[in-house]
């Protein structure tokens, strides 16, 4: 069975893959892409949206911009991993669809309100003040939405600060807000997603490949590659944002544990921390869960065959 999803996201390198994962897989219907201030400004990635679409040759997908801003604290975005344009070392080819009209928060409560109930996910890869207002806008969506996949959080580890990763404490209410509805929630957090190595092992594969979509992709990791070793000393970058995409593809390719789930929005030191909850079997009527471990050829096979398959679209 197809997943019909909204893709909310800030492009950034690894939401451009997820977008090429999500259009290139027959088992994901993109019913349209949201965007979010995240890590780079909403102009900024809202553009970068827009010129993925047209690598992913996606042009009849709806693309709706949303939020500027997180709820309550000032903007802050990730110029260190992502560059100045949030998808620095590539051309960006110039977009051939344009910005949908309505913004993104009523296009989430729309397209939910309008399709039977369980039947769309909604799949954030950046802060998530989008997916926060929509549920405060409209509670009624939290019963219909199918599931949230998330990329962010970690249960026992950051990147932003030691405790907290940036899509999470960029908008620390929006994630607490998000955290604590009724809706079924899997967080794709850091613990899975630095399992998600663009070795050069994947690279090579993605070389072979030979298309404007393949050089696209190497260009993102080659500049990925460089800002992680010097930001946080990885050897090969993490792509972690396609992981939220492949668990939905192929929910065999990740293991998932059901733990309550909530957000520190006090902490001196661990604002933002997501806090997970394994002491002991999850209570009767827990509704969230993390992913922990990730089947990483698999994983990557799902990724190549999507780059190869954009090229028929």
């Amino acid at each position: 069975m197809t997943r019909k999803i909204i893709l909310d996201c800030d492009p950034g390198h690894d939401d451009a893959i997820a977008m090429i994962l999500a259009a290139g897989n027959p088992a994901i219907d993109l019913l349209g892409i949201t965007t979010v201030g995240g890590n780079q400004t909403l102009s900024k990635v809202t553009h970068n949206t827009l010129s993925v679409a047209r690598v992913a040759r996606m042009s009849d997908v709806p693309v709706h911009a949303g939020c500027a801003r997180p709820l309550v604290r000032e903007v802050e975005v990730a110029e260190g991993i992502h560059g100045d344009s949030g998808l620095d070392g590539v051309e960006l080819p110039e977009p051939i669809s344009q910005i949908g009209s309505r913004h993104a928060v009523d296009y989430i409560i729309d397209t939910i309100m309008e399709h039977e109930p369980g039947t769309v996910t909604l799949v954030p890869t950046g802060p998530l003040t989008n997916i926060a207002l929509a549920v405060r806008k409209e509670p009624r969506i939290a019963e219909r939405v199918q599931e949230v996949v998330l990329m962010g959080g970690g249960y026992h580890t950051g990147n932003w600060s030691a405790t907290a990763e940036f899509n999470i404490i960029v908008d620390p209410e929006a994630a607490h807000i998000v955290f604590n509805e009724k809706w079924p929630l899997t967080m794709v957090g850091l613990d899975l997603t630095h399992q998600a190595l663009a070795t050069p092992e994947v690279e090579e594969k993605i070389k072979a490949i030979g298309s404007e979509c393949s050089e696209f992709v190497l260009g993102l990791f080659a500049f990925f590659r460089k800002a992680y070793k010097e930001a946080q000393g990885f050897e090969h970058p993490p792509v972690h944002d396609p992981c939220t995409v492949a668990y939905l593809i192929d929910p065999s390719i990740v293991t998932t544990q059901k733990v309550p789930l909530d957000v520190e929005l006090r902490g001196e030191l661990t604002l933002g921390m997501t806090v997970a909850d394994f002491r002991a079997p999850a209570p009767e009527g827990c509704t969230t869960q993390v992913a922990v471990d990730l089947d990483h050829e698999r994983f990557w096979n799902l990724v190549i065959q999507a780059i190869e398959a954009v090229e028929t679209r």
